[in-house]
Order: C-alpha cells, then sequence, then structure tokens
C-alpha cells in the first residue's frame, strides 16, 4: 500500500504542475503538425519507381522534433523537486529513497507511455492522408512494428531523460546536455560516415532504424551495424542505465 501511496502522490505531482500539460501537448502538436506538413511536401514529390520512398520516413520523421517536448517533460519530472527546493519534504515524507525514486519513474513513464501511443496513432492517421497516392496502410507490411517501436522509443527515451535528470539534479544542464544530443543528431551528424561509427550507438540513432527514419537498409550511407529491434533494445540499455546512475546518485548525495 506504501508504494501505491507514493505512486499517487507523483501522479499528482505531475497533474498539478502548470508546465506539464503544456509541454505535453506542445510534444502532440509538433509531432502530429508537422506530419501533416512533411506529408504534403512528399504528397506530390517525383514518382520515380527507381527512386527510394518510405511512407514511415515521412510519418515519423516529425517525432524527432516532437521528441524534444516530451523529454523536457520527463526531465522537469525528475529534476523539478530539486528546483524548488521541495525534494527535501518528498525526501522527509518518503525516506526510502529506492521507493521514492521507484514512485517518480513509475508514475512519470505511465504518463509518458500514455501520451506517447496517443501521439504515435494520431501522428500515423493524420500523416496518410496528406500523403495522398504515397501513403502506407495500418495491415502494410512492416507499419505495425514501426508503431509499436516508435511508442516504445518515445518512452524509453524519456526513461533515458529522467536518469540522466537524476544523475545531474538540474533542469538546465540536463536539457543543455539532452537536447543538442538529440537535435544535433536528428539533423543528420548521426548519419556521416566518420561519425556514423560510433554515433549510430547513441539512444535515438538506435531507435532510429525501427521507425524507418535510418534510410534505406541497403544504402551504405544509412545502413546500421544491428536490426530494428536489437536498436530497440540499445535504447533500453541506454535507459536502464541511465536510471541506475540516477539512484546511485540519489541514495549516496544528500537532498
Amino acid at each position: 500500500m506504501r508504494a501505491v501511496a507514493v505512486l499517487a502522490a507523483e501522479l499528482t505531482k505531475i497533474r498539478t504542475v502548470r508546465s506539464t500539460g503544456w509541454t505535453l501537448t506542445s510534444g502532440f502538436v509538433v509531432c502530429v503538425g508537422l506530419a501533416a506538413l512533411v506529408g504534403l511536401s512528399f504528397r506530390n514529390g517525383p514518382s520515380d519507381p527507381q527512386r527510394y520512398f518510405d511512407p514511415l520516413f515521412a510519418t515519423f520523421y516529425s517525432l524527432t522534433l516532437g521528441q524534444l517536448a516530451l523529454v523536457a517533460f520527463a526531465v522537469l519530472v525528475v529534476s523539478g523537486e530539486y528546483r524548488s527546493g521541495t525534494i527535501r519534504a518528498s525526501l522527509a515524507a518518503v525516506p526510502r529513497r529506492g521507493l521514492f525514486y521507484g514512485g517518480k519513474l513509475v508514475a512519470g513513464a505511465l504518463v509518458v507511455s500514455v501520451v506517447s501511443l496517443v501521439t504515435v496513432v494520431v501522428t500515423f492517421v493524420v500523416a496518410q492522408p496528406a500523403l495522398g497516392p504515397r501513403k502506407t496502410s495500418l495491415g502494410a507490411d512492416g507499419v505495425p512494428q514501426a508503431m509499436v517501436g516508435a511508442w516504445l522509443y518515445l518512452t524509453l527515451i524519456c526513461l533515458f531523460a529522467m536518469g540522466v535528470a537524476a544523475m545531474l539534479r538540474s533542469s538546465a544542464l540536463s536539457l543543455g546536455i539532452l537536447i543538442p544530443l538529440l537535435l544535433l543528431n536528428s539533423q543528420g551528424l548521426g548519419n556521416i560516415p566518420k561519425v556514423k561509427t560510433v554515433a549510430q550507438f547513441l539512444p535515438d540513432q538506435a531507435g532510429w532504424v525501427i521507425m524507418h527514419l535510418a534510410g534505406p537498409p541497403d544504402d551504405p550511407r544509412w545502413a546500421r551495424a544491428y536490426g530494428p529491434w536489437t536498436g530497440l533494445g540499445i535504447v533500453a540499455l541506454w535507459a536502464v542505465a541511465a536510471l541506475v546512475g540516477g539512484y546511485l546518485v540519489l541514495r549516496r548525495r544528500d537532498a
């Protein structure tokens, strides 16, 4: 029952912070709105059968920018109490730091997973009419896997962000590292041959394969050293490492 009470308290904190709704809503709007715009831009593109085109790339490219708002939410869930100083009261109320940390993570993950699921589904639904004759369907080959992968990726990248925030204990510092990392990689730096050797194992790049954002797999410029589910496993390992690091910092340092 103690764990349930802690989880309820953390969900209440999330619900009552004004920035929560705005941050999550902005992420949803960016993903859905940009998907429609990207779809329209590809709608009347050249229909050369020799030219590679993947409708899932056009559908889910918007997630590379919309994820930034979700990451900001994840960071604020963890580090907001350090900024306001209420972390001392929270730890006094829940002295078992593992229980406190677990409740915060589960609460954040529940919210993010629901928002991510809705975002991915609506993004797909909105993008297809915008793509017109170049659209795909829910039953097409690879689409269910890409949708599930996109949902899991957004949830995992937010858990990774929560772990980073727990280690750094600062919203500004956490966002100052995470946003450039995710933004620069999404703008193609991770696909530069000499950079890709290392960058392909960074969390966002690893998650791209299952969402069809890494480009055609038979093109050496885009090819990865792993498959879609292995890539998602790499993202999960990053998330686990960050969360364990966050717990160790919380356990060993004073509030």
